[in-house]
């Protein structure tokens, strides 16, 4: 029985660029928000101090004509409490959301207008707290309109026992409808500045993103066959976005040629390998066992195969990992030391006329062990293709800021044709075809040395006046000098 599975789940674009959209308006949201409970508080403080000061400003008004006892309008004394009641309210005139009440012994006399939310004056709950006042108070009342701010201010007249109460009154939830009006207009606004942020948000995201659909893209449209796909770079050097295409890009450079030295190493291997595998496999066939002679010969022939094969998949095996970085481990490293001792080495691979042209006096950062394996490798290549007693000469030298280390030889030489083939794998010039029985990978070798130093190989030659090979590698040094 089966099950199907939903398959991984691909990444959009959209839905990160939702998300970024979202969090730009929740964070315009919270600001706007902020913004708007801010501004309202603030401009609620100034009405409420705006009415403190007007009650103030009342109550010293009618303090001042209660305590003259005379009546500004003609001059004589008030006859009695309701007298100054009425002309205190009458002679102040009440601003809008304002009104003045006046109370005689708890019970309502007069009011300034009748024009209000509400009537105070048929109140009772209002008349029994400010009507019997017997000092100066102000405080707040919930009313039917809402929230009233007044401030009551107690009359009292020499020969007069009633007791009076001025009343000055603002209706504080109308007064502060202005605040209320602007905070409104305010999230209208922000509504409208929210829809201009989504639309910039959304904008600017597609361009955030680009450089990320351009990973996703070239991503998908990598395949076994095709790894050179690459995320184009849009955006300025240094932007984060930039660094990551070519972060990205690089790790593809890697991958690519991973894949590639993976499939050259199958490939030579694969090719090279069933010839040997063919030989001994045809000789096995047609052994017979009982012959002695027969067995000897092709148990000496499948070691020999099988002693090439070995050599063959080391090469292959060192050309694999000269494409990681850990292929060579340069050091300081004194040139005509390792010069002479390369010469020592080499003089006895053949019969020749070895001679050491001149060693560099400097220190150079180099690997010593591989690069003594090109050196050897290279004088082996000479050997190979010269007779007894031809001259294979070696020398190094330091030359404009670089390091040349050269094996030269008085062989055949090389073909103008044959010069770059002979650095590919398993290739081997015309003159030594029947002399060579390598495997075709030294100067493959070389090359790869060369390279992982940071340098190059350089070939000079010409047919039947022999060939020099030279190994030139970066040397910052300053004082040097050479030796003959």
């Amino acid at each position: 029985m089966t099950t199907d599975r939903p398959g991984p789940r691909r990444w959009a674009p959209r839905a990160a660029r939702t998300r970024i959209i979202g969090w730009v308006l929740l964070l315009v949201l919270l600001a706007l928000a902020l913004v708007t409970f801010v501004t309202w508080r603030l401009l609620v403080r100034s009405v409420d101090e705006r009415m403190d000061t007007a009650l103030r400003a009342e109550v010293e008004e009618f303090t001042q004509i209660a305590s003259s006892a005379v009546d500004p309008a003609t001059g004589r004394p008030f006859a009695s409490v309701d007298d100054v009641l009425q002309t205190v309210i009458t002679y102040n005139l009440a601003r809008p959301n304002e009104k003045f009440l006046g109370y005689v012994d708890g019970q309502y006399r007069f009011q300034s207008r009748i024009e209000a939310p509400v009537l105070l004056s048929e109140d009772a709950a209002f008349t029994d707290l400010v009507g019997s006042v017997t000092e100066t108070e102000a405080g707040t009342y919930d009313s039917a309109a809402g929230e009233v701010r007044y401030l009551a201010v107690p009359v009292v007249l020499e020969g007069d026992p009633s007791r009076g109460v001025a009343v000055v009154a603002y209706f504080a939830d109308q007064e502060r409808e202005t605040a209320d009006e602007t905070a409104r207009l305010m999230l209208a606004v922000g509504a409208g500045t929210m829809l201009l942020a989504a639309a910039g948000a959304w904008v600017v995201a597609g361009r955030v993103l680009q450089p990320v659909r351009g990973v996703v893209a070239t991503a998908q449209g990598i395949t076994e066959t095709d790894l050179t796909g690459r995320i184009p770079l849009e955006g300025r050097p240094g932007d984060e976005l930039t660094e990551l295409a070519v972060t990205v890009n690089a790790m593809l450079d890697r991958v690519e040629r991973g894949v590639a030295a993976q499939r050259r190493f199958l490939d030579d291997a694969g090719h090279e390998l069933r010839t040997p595998i063919t030989i001994v496999r045809g000789h096995l066939d047609v052994l017979d066992p009982d012959d002695t002679e027969d067995v000897r010969e092709t148990v000496a022939l499948v070691d020999d195969e099988l002693e090439r094969m070995n050599r063959l998949v080391s090469d292959l095996l060192l050309l694999a990992r000269a494409e990681q970085t850990e292929f060579v481990r340069p050091q300081p490293v004194d040139v005509a030391a390792l010069t002479g001792d390369v010469f020592g080495k080499v003089r006895r691979l053949a019969e020749r006329e070895w001679v050491l042209e001149t060693a560099a006096r400097a220190d150079v950062r180099l690997d010593p062990q591989r690069v003594t394996q090109a050196l050897v490798a290279l004088a082996d290549n000479a050997a190979r293709y010269t007779a007894p007693g031809d001259r294979i000469a070696l020398g190094s030298q330091i030359s404009g800021g670089e390091l040349r280390i050269w094996v030269a030889d008085s062989g055949p030489g090389i073909a103008e044709e044959d010069r770059a083939r002979v650095f590919e794998r398993f290739a081997r010039g015309a003159a030594g075809v029947r002399r060579s029985d390598g495997s075709g990978l030294g100067l493959s070798i070389v090359q790869a040395i060369a390279a992982a130093h940071g340098g190059r190989v350089l070939l000079d030659s010409r047919p039947g006046a022999g060939a020099t090979f030279t190994l030139v590698l970066p040397a910052d040094v300053q004082d040097t000098e050479e030796d003959a």
